[in-house]
């Protein structure tokens, strides 16, 4: 057996079956490259699903790690430390907001986000105990909890694991009147409105011109909580720090994670205002290792990359032509009508592929032979989100890869 056999062969036997990986075994990574453990090279056209958006090995990101693990690396909230109040104040500013209740894993920000949404709605709005409705989108992809997974409609998530948390109401992705309408039916009730400016997992969908400002005025003008989910699309991945700026829109509140924590350790956090997270009193909601001092001191140096503006930047220029070559093969002739249609913002694509050419799955295990890694989902639809770092050489060959792939 070859080293990668044997490392997966292992895996199979001693852990549960709860992902389906490529099969390529990883032993190290720099910048937009991974090396698997037989020496081969791979482009990295995911980017840990944005979490590594500042590319892997990201040396301000590590030497910040290093200089902190020399010190302290987590007291619990049960103590103060030196990292955490710089932590939260510099995360308020960079989100135009007043206080942050950080947690780990972005799961847990929208488990908090839930929670958030429903204490302010008793405390400050006024909603009889027990009656608060938080509106949310079809195919919308916010973790795996048992709640989360309460308000999914993708039934690989939600079979086998009932009975579900009541209290949230599904409308499709994207259709303000709809919107609209379970507002009005929730009433005096609804206490949030939970989005994806884009959802990811779904594909890369992006909703219409004007719906995220739809909601926006929908949700001040009823007095509900507007949260939106950047988890994924957030801190630079769209060439904006927040895709909701896209539409000038700002949000009651930020649920962010993935790249906050630059691929180093799991950061996540609920940004908003004292209005909203002023609800909350000692002991009600909390986290042994939420804002220790490990992930406050990366995070802190996440944001400061993030105050430079240049990877928003180099996401916008770079994804522009990302989009423009991607274009070029809805439909084409020259790759087998292969591609038939091409979403996203920034560098983030979504590549529906023709299931005659084969299903996303088969795409991504041709484009990893080829040294490109991919992740497909919902059966024949691709993602690529490389990290931000990418140089547009190395963008422009894995592009070719895909175009070598199509053509058969």
């Amino acid at each position: 057996m070859t080293s990668t056999e044997r490392a997966i062969a292992a895996a199979e036997a001693h852990s549960a079956h709860n992902y389906h990986p490529l099969p390529v075994v990883v032993a190290s990574a720099e910048g937009a490259w991974m090396t698997d453990v037989e020496g081969r090279r791979y482009l990295d056209m995911l980017a840990g699903y944005s979490a590594l958006n500042f590319g892997h090995g990201n040396r301000r990101l590590i030497e910040a790690a290093k200089a902190q693990l020399e010190r302290v690396t987590l007291t619990s909230r049960a103590f103060h430390h030196d990292r955490f109040a710089t932590f939260c104040s510099e995360l308020a500013a960079l989100c135009g907001m007043e206080m942050v209740l950080p947690m780990n894993t972005g799961a847990e920000a929208v488990e908090t986000a839930v929670k958030t949404a429903r204490k302010w709605g008793y405390r400050v709005k006024g909603v009889p105990d027990g009656r608060a409705k938080i509106i949310v989108a079809d195919n919308n992809f916010h973790g795996r909890t048992t709640t989360v997974i309460s308000f999914s409609t993708d039934p690989e998530a939600r079979a086998d694991f009932g009975p579900y948390t009541p209290g949230f109401e599904i409308v499709p992705y994207g259709d303000l009147a709809a919107m609209e309408a379970a507002l009005d039916a929730a009433g005096d009730d609804a206490v949030a409105v939970l989005l994806e400016p884009i959802q990811g997992e779904a594909g890369v969908l992006v909703p219409p011109a004007g719906y995220l400002a739809g909601v926006r005025e929908l949700t001040r003008a009823r007095n509900v909580l507007f949260m939106a989910d950047e988890i994924q699309s957030g801190l630079g991945r769209t060439g904006r720090t927040f895709a909701c700026e896209h539409e000038g829109v700002v949000p009651d509140v930020y649920v962010l994670g993935k790249a906050l924590g630059g691929g180093v350790v799991p950061v996540s956090a609920v940004v908003s205002s004292h209005e909203v997270l002023g609800v909350y009193r000692p002991g009600e909601h909390g986290s042994t290792f939420g804002g220790n001092p490990l992930a406050c001191a990366v995070a802190l140096e996440v944001i400061a990359i993030l105050r430079t503006g240049e990877y928003q930047q180099r996401a916008a220029e770079l994804g522009e032509h990302l989009h423009g070559e991607l274009g070029l093969l809805v439909e084409s002739p020259a790759y087998r009508g292969g591609v038939r249609a091409v979403r996203g913002r920034g560098l983030w694509a979504g590549v529906d592929i023709d299931p005659a050419l084969g299903t996303g799955r088969q795409i991504s295990e041709q484009l990893m032979d080829r040294g490109v890694l991919v992740k497909d989902t919902h059966g024949s639809t691709i993602r690529l989100a490389p990290p931000l770092v990418i140089s547009k050489e190395d963008l422009d060959w894995g592009l070719d890869q895909l175009r070598a792939v199509l053509a058969g």
